[in-house]
């Protein structure tokens, strides 16, 4: 049990033997050189230094020759039985000790550190001493426990407002919390990842041109397909001089296909907003704390997301529509006509849709819907961004704060529905941190006075 007490390092060990017995076999002595063997917290105590035999003294032993101690060894007289039977009260006790030491011829000299009185003082001093010795050390421990509950509670987030109004504020400071590291993330200010903005342009830059090449107009206008569509465009009553029916419908057919690329740059571009959302809402840190509000945030961010897409679409897919509603006459009026194979309806029809009239149309066609192609590439970006992109960045919920300030208090306390268990952590970290921060003032006061 003595063991379990003196082991700690801030334990004062008071090593006390009788002076009428060996030293040698002092368990005191012996147990104290176990825990503490340099002797840094040891004090040693002789007592019964009266009782001993006559002829026999323990100067020696107070003198530290005969067993050594850091701190010189204390004899002490203490109150017989006698003493205690008669009720003699520890002052007279005290001054009794204190002259049988100044009046014995042995200890006389050693008087000035013998006695209960001198013992108390030095043991007050090396207590002191310790103290300011651990305050450092204190100081530093009860800092940097500060900072981890400091730390942990700002994890925790703050607590929920009671009135309506703190939750509703509460909420939107949240969700703008969310929505900066939306824009953040699309805007790339997170450049340990490849950012949202990189993503999107990668879609206009290598997706987009991918798949336009890959609808490969040269093989839809091919000298069959040519002379089918002029056919069918001209009918029973062929063309007099260019085949302009027959034009369109190839530009048409031609044009029709680049709406697919279109529809999979939106759906690119709204796949990469949706991953952004995603990555905002597992790095927003007060989303954490409520779990349903989390959801409802996610749930508007992502329906904001499914009607800019669809008014992207829209949008995109109308420009492509526009370029197959009116052809660039101009285009047209630059070409050379051919009067000999076009425009002289003597010649029968067979002639009229030979290869080589027909490869001629194939491929002024081609040029015509290669160069709206290009127009596309450089307009479908333009489009994109401003019908998802840009509307993200300014208004991802926008809709969704409308309807957060027709709810009543209930209702949003349901959405700030906070694990039982972290709001009685937290007040549990607050009332930690008070008590330490109260040590940390009363220690810096003891600290500034020596």
């Amino acid at each position: 049990m003595v063991r379990s007490f003196i082991e700690k390092p801030n334990c004062i060990i008071l090593a006390i033997s009788p002076a009428n017995q060996d030293l040698a076999t002092s368990d005191a002595i012996k147990i104290a050189r176990e825990v503490d063997p340099k002797g840094d917290r040891t004090f040693g105590v002789l007592t019964k230094i009266d009782l001993m035999d006559k002829g026999t003294n323990a100067v020696d032993i107070l003198e530290g020759k005969s067993y050594k101690l850091q701190f010189p060894w204390v004899g002490v007289v203490n109150r017989s039985q006698a003493d205690i039977n008669k009720s003699v009260d520890m002052i007279a006790a005290r001054r009794r000790e204190r002259e049988y030491f100044q009046s014995s011829p042995e200890y006389s000299h050693l008087a000035h550190r013998m006695g209960s009185e001198h013992l108390g003082k030095m043991l007050s001093k090396h207590l002191e001493t310790v103290i300011k010795s651990r305050i450092p050390g204190l100081q530093s421990l009860i800092n940097k426990t500060i900072i981890e509950l400091e730390g942990e509670l700002t994890k925790l987030g703050k607590p929920i407002a009671a009135d309506a109004g703190g939750k509703l504020y509460t909420t939107m400071e949240i969700c703008r919390a969310f929505d900066q590291n939306f824009k953040e993330h699309l805007d790339g200010v997170y450049i340990s990842m490849r950012a949202g903005g990189e993503k999107i342009y990668g879609v206009f830059d290598n997706q987009l041109p991918a798949a336009l090449k890959r609808l490969q107009f040269d093989k839809h206008l091919s000298i069959e397909n040519v002379r089918k569509l002029i056919t069918e465009a001209d009918g029973y009553q062929p063309h007099l001089i260019a085949p302009e029916q027959g034009y369109r419908r190839l530009i048409e057919s031609c044009l029709v296909t680049i709406r697919g690329p279109a529809e999979a740059a939106v759906d690119g571009v709204h796949a990469i907003l949706k991953g952004i959302v995603q990555k905002a809402i597992a790095e927003t840190t007060e989303l954490k704390q409520y779990p349903t509000l989390r959801v409802e945030v996610g749930n508007a961010a992502f329906e904001s997301l499914e009607r800019m897409r669809e008014e992207s679409k829209r949008a995109t897919l109308q420009l492509v529509d526009m370029e197959c509603g009116y052809l660039t006459v101009e285009f047209f009026r630059k070409l050379p006509q051919d009067v000999e194979k076009g425009g002289n309806p003597t010649h029968s029809l067979f002639d009229r849709y030979n290869d080589s009239y027909l490869r001629r149309v194939g491929s002024t066609v081609l040029q015509y819907v290669n160069m709206t192609c290009a127009s596309l590439r450089n307009s479908i970006p333009k489009s994109t961004v401003y019908c998802q992109v840009r509307e993200a960045k300014r208004s991802l919920l926008d809709f969704f704060f409308t309807e957060l300030g027709k709810k009543e208090s209930k209702q949003l306390s349901k959405m700030l529905d906070e694990d039982p268990a972290v709001q009685q952590r937290r007040a549990n970290l607050a009332k930690r941190l008070e008590l330490y921060r109260s040590a940390q003032h009363e220690i810096d006061a003891v600290a500034w006075s020596k």
